[in-house]
């Protein structure tokens, strides 16, 4: 590796496209540093929104019924930001790790800018993650953090952003054959590039690819991966290539109609919940277990392994799907989805935001932004379920924003929502304008509650002079950040 070390570098929005299809050639992504690779997943968020926005119209286009439903789509993309915040604070223990062993034990070094290096990365990255995939069904510890991918009932592109927070953590060791020749940079690459390939192929519109089919994972294979029904259990782990399951016989071509989600659906869309219940299901079972070969074969063998069955259990108890399956669906009234489509916008927006001037934060802040995200999250997830502690849980979210507020803590270019958030808190509460930049409450601040839709709101004409005076305040906001930019 060289010594400079640049900046990442920039990316167009057409390679930054042609990344989601591993559609990069090697001469416009080989990078001879590691702190020069941009970080194509951050830059593709605005492609996810896009894509999911796409796959609503096409399908509402085509009288489809539409691919996802609001509570799974919230729990989808609320793991998916729960995946990533430990990025905020630590590095990526896959690169650290790799970097380490690059340094003190790689055996010879191929040329970071060569063709042949790209191409044998890709082959070796896709086969790591074969192998890691193919593990994290047959192991159950290695299941407990995977099987968030898979717990949702639904199959398209918000499933693709359902992650685990833990998976990172036991994916990396079998990257690691790699950096004993191959520079970390092109790694770093293809480790990104295998990541966003999976993100379109979680959807139902596309039915199948042709020649294709033989070599590429596609959307069809991947809806055998997804699926619960009998044939299509522990089929199809391949990452961008499907070669690897011909090759070693897991392949299975999708054949009746896919029911996806786990054998034993967990009915529920609380993150928290989803990301802790299958570790807690492991230690229950552990110390039920009589025996301590038994103790251990129920941390390392498959998820339905029991004392005397096979390691991976029996197929003939993997429950038979009827066609009659309804996902897991609570009633919630209108008003209240609105609500939750809201406030996880302004949740999605202080996580984007988050990202983009962590850097610039103190660490009190920083720490203090990822605690409320969290914390309204997991609210969510409750607010979907139509749980009764939803309510509590919620006025003690709001409660915990105007305070981070009023300290500065969530001081952004989005300043009126420390009034917004004040709206769940205070019912039929009236408002005022002072002058063009503060709001005042001008009735007794009376009992707490969380129906959005039914607060005494101002008159239209004060809403829009405020929204007016906010609006010219982010601007000159913007502008001054604009020439601070510049002039570094």
């Amino acid at each position: 590796m060289g010594a400079e070390a640049g900046g990442p570098r920039g990316t167009a929005p057409g390679q930054q496209l042609r990344a989601l299809f591993y559609a990069l050639a090697p001469g416009e992504s080989s990078f001879r540093t590691v702190e020069e690779v941009p970080d194509y997943v951050e830059k593709s968020i605005p492609f996810f929104i896009t894509f999911i926005g796409l796959e609503f119209a096409v399908s509402w286009i085509q009288k489809r019924k539409l691919p996802g439903r609001i509570n799974d789509g919230i729990s989808s993309l609320s793991l998916g930001i729960l995946s990533r915040l430990p990025d905020v604070l630590f590095r990526s223990i896959e690169l650290i790790s790799y970097i380490y062993v690059w340094n003190n034990y790689r055996l010879f070094e191929l040329p970071w800018d060569s063709p042949w290096t790209w191409y044998l990365t890709l082959l070796g990255v896709d086969f790591a993650y074969y192998c890691f995939h193919r593990m994290s069904h047959e192991v159950n510890i290695l299941w407990a953090a995977h099987q968030v991918h898979h717990s949702s009932e639904d199959y398209n592109l918000f499933t693709a952003l359902r992650q685990s927070v833990l998976q990172k953590y036991t994916s990396w060791m079998f990257n690691l054959p790699m950096a004993l020749f191959i520079p970390p940079s092109v790694f770093a690459v293809h480790l990104q590039f295998n990541l966003l390939y999976q993100f379109w192929i979680h959807t139902e519109l596309i039915t199948k690819l042709g020649p294709l089919e033989w070599i590429l994972n596609t959307p069809s294979h991947h809806r055998v991966h997804h699926g619960r029904n009998p044939y299509c259990i522990d089929k199809n782990y391949g990452g961008t290539l499907i070669i690897w399951d011909r090759i070693f016989g897991t392949f299975e071509a999708e054949d009746a109609k896919v029911v996806y989600g786990l054998t034993h659906p967990v009915n529920s869309f609380d993150p928290i919940m989803l990301q802790l219940r299958p570790l807690a299901h492991i230690w229950n079972t552990f110390w039920a277990t009589p025996g301590f070969c038994n103790k251990l074969s129920v941390i390392f063998k498959g998820p339905g392994w029991g004392p005397g069955k096979p390691r991976l259990g029996l197929p003939e108890e993997i429950p038979v799907i009827t066609g009659k399956e309804v996902p897991f669906d609570p009633h919630v009234p209108a008003y209240l989805n609105c609500y939750a489509v809201v406030h996880f916008a302004v949740i999605l927006d202080l996580y984007i935001e988050l990202l983009a001037s962590m850097t610039m934060l103190s660490q009190g802040a920083v720490l203090v932004r990822i605690g409320f995200i969290i914390l309204s999250l997991a609210s969510f997830g409750l607010l979907m379920e139509n749980k009764s502690k939803a309510e509590i849980l919620e006025i003690i979210r709001c409660l915990v924003f105007i305070g981070a507020y009023k300290l500065g803590y969530f001081r952004s270019h989005f300043s009126f929502l420390g009034y917004a958030y004040e709206l769940p808190v205070y019912k039929k509460d009236c408002i005022r304008l002072d002058g063009p930049d503060e709001l005042t409450w001008t009735e007794e601040r009376r009992g707490c509650s969380w129906r959005l839709l039914r607060y005494c709101l101002p008159k239209s004409c004060q809403v829009v002079r405020f929204l007016q005076s906010r609006c010219l305040q982010y601007s000159r906001m913007s502008h001054t950040r604009l020439n601070v930019c510049l002039q570094r």
